[in-house]
């Protein structure tokens, strides 16, 4: 009878805030075992030992068959599946084995859906912690990756180990199509598909087909209308985080892509090589109906809708139908307000892009418009037309 008095006053006492401060204080006790590397308090020797053995790089467990150390003996059990096949964690609902319960652990949310790790920037959700981490480079730029030869920094360790190749000359896949060589089995198979025309990723809402996984992602936020990726100067989204890089660009004006002919710049590559066209006079794409060439695929596609008479994009504001799908974009901003495009310099917003370069021509003096006949040089083309009536 005084034991179950003495164990019920116990439990009774235990449920107090002093009893907690005071089993707080057993535990801060407990933890008298200090690294005296880092300072990182252990509640056992043993802990201790097995932490001091990362600053000494001691590893005393050894495995019989590979001769690979490990610094604590748990992690070389682990390792000895490997060799043994031994899987003794299994899946309660596709019956898949693992060598470890981490591995289990991350196996099962693909069957429960539960993705644990989310990012706060742009809401998307992972299984992977490895996953999440490498994703959130996308928001920092963070390149944890170095290489030691040219000081080229990398995203992933992946990437790096890829780029290294390039130094040792070590690339163990060879693409006997092309010739290009490959050190990762994964980046030769994905390759291949360009010879092969394979896209064995397919969308379950329009059966379209893609090379990549990746790809597949991308093209499904299309029919979900997700757009994780902000811009965090006006608020816009986008599907893609390259689609976000190039739009940041409208802010910050820069233009990394220059023309070794003209010197002019660009935000695009895509738009560079479709201005170094120009120069080339090339125009591999031809009207059907009256033979006008164009140098690009998009540019001819426009133009077949003067023949066609088709105006396949409507504004849901008041019907008005156009060719174009950049042509609505801009009409719409009447119905909106939207001023997108302001001037770095007094501040004023504008609709559209092309009235933003006229109205900095104020702040530049620039006057790209000159007449030939008596050498007045105009900011504004509407202005030199006008001027020029003057001669005729």
């Amino acid at each position: 009878m005084m034991t179950t008095r003495a164990s019920s006053r116990q439990q009774k006492t235990s449920s107090t805030p002093d009893a907690i401060t005071s089993s707080s204080r057993t535990r801060a006790k407990k933890a008298l075992h200090t690294c005296s590397d880092c300072g990182k308090s252990f509640t056992s020797q043993s802990k201790l030992q097995i932490h001091q053995r990362t600053h000494t790089g001691e590893k005393p467990y050894h495995c019989s068959q590979c001769g690979k150390s490990f610094n604590c003996k748990s992690n070389l059990q682990r390792h000895q599946h490997i060799h043994t096949g031994e899987k003794p964690y299994h899946c309660s609902h596709c019956g898949k084995s693992f060598n470890r319960m981490s591995v289990l652990r991350e196996h099962e949310r693909i069957h429960t859906g539960e993705k644990p790790f989310i990012c706060l920037q742009c809401g998307r959700s992972f299984t992977q912690w490895c996953n999440f981490k490498t994703h959130q480079r996308l928001h920092t730029g963070e390149k944890p990756y170095h290489c030691s030869q040219c000081g080229k920094s990398f995203k992933h360790k992946t990437t790096l180990q890829e780029h290294q190749s390039i130094h040792s000359g070590n690339r163990l896949y060879y693409c006997s199509v092309c010739g290009k060589h490959f050190n990762r089995e994964s980046s030769f198979q994905i390759h291949q598909r360009i010879h092969t025309g394979e896209k064995p990723y397919n969308c379950s809402q329009c059966g379209k087909s893609f090379a990549q996984p990746g790809t597949l992602q991308y093209h499904q936020r299309i029919h979900t209308g997700q757009k994780p990726y902000h811009c965090s100067q006006c608020g816009k989204s986008f599907a893609q985080p390259s689609t976000l890089q190039y739009h940041q660009r409208i802010h910050t004006g820069q233009k990394p892509y220059h023309c070794s002919q003209c010197g002019k710049s660009f935000a695009l590559s895509s738009t560079l090589r479709r201005h170094q066209r120009l120069h080339a006079g090339e125009k591999p794409y031809h009207c059907s109906q009256c033979g006008k060439s164009f140098a690009q695929p998009s540019t001819l596609q426009y133009h077949q809708r003067i023949h066609t008479g088709q105006k396949p994009y409507h504004c849901s504001h008041c019907g008005k139908s156009f060719a174009l799908s950049n042509a609505l974009q801009r009409h719409q901003r009447i119905h909106t307000g939207e001023k997108p495009y302001h001037c770095s310099d007094c501040g004023k917003r504008f609709n559209q892009i092309s009235h933003l370069r006229t109205h900095q021509r104020i702040h530049s003096e620039e006057k790209p418009y000159n007449c030939s006949d008596c050498g007045k040089s105009f900011n504004q083309l509407g202005n030199f037309k006008l001027h020029q009536r003057i001669h005729t």
